[in-house]
């Protein structure tokens, strides 16, 4: 065991009140701390559950940012899907088995970066990004198999 890396963490939740230095940790891409949570009959408690770590989402901005979209601009959007829904469904399922509302940052990282790509394909939507933003959200109403999980 590494000592800088092995750490006793102090699982607090509902139950467990008490202060500690550690009451968190990262594994395997996750972040297990203290967080808000519903039971079966729709009661709120506080549990130790996992959600994708800040490390993790860091990474994964990153390679959405080494795509290099705004600047494909000569590519179409249904050729772009092709190529980033393997890669996102991926993130989606496996970040997204605990806690998916974390994982709303980093897609709405890509829908700027979307909005971006669409600015400078578009003329119409250069300098624009309300326009921008509707005309995504259009293109998402009318193609809905662009659009991870279909």
């Amino acid at each position: 065991m590494h000592p800088e890396k092995t750490v006793i963490v102090y699982c607090k939740d509902e139950d467990r009140r008490e202060q500690y230095m550690h009451t968190s940790f990262d594994f395997l891409g996750f972040t297990f701390r203290r967080r808000k949570s519903r039971n079966r009959r729709g009661k709120y408690f506080t549990g130790f559950l996992p959600a994708v770590s800040d490390k993790a989402k860091k990474a994964i901005r990153s390679r959405i940012r080494g795509w290099k979209l705004p600047s494909r601009s000569g590519s179409s959007l249904s050729r772009l899907a092709q190529e980033i829904n393997p890669v996102l469904k991926g993130w989606i399922n496996y970040f997204g088995s605990f806690y998916k509302s974390e994982m709303s940052t980093v897609l709405g990282y890509l829908n700027i970066i979307l909005k971006k790509w669409a600015r400078q394909k578009y003329k119409k939507l250069r300098g624009r990004k309300i326009k921008a933003s509707e005309w995504l959200r259009e293109v998402a109403n009318v193609q809905p198999n662009l659009h991870i999980g279909n």
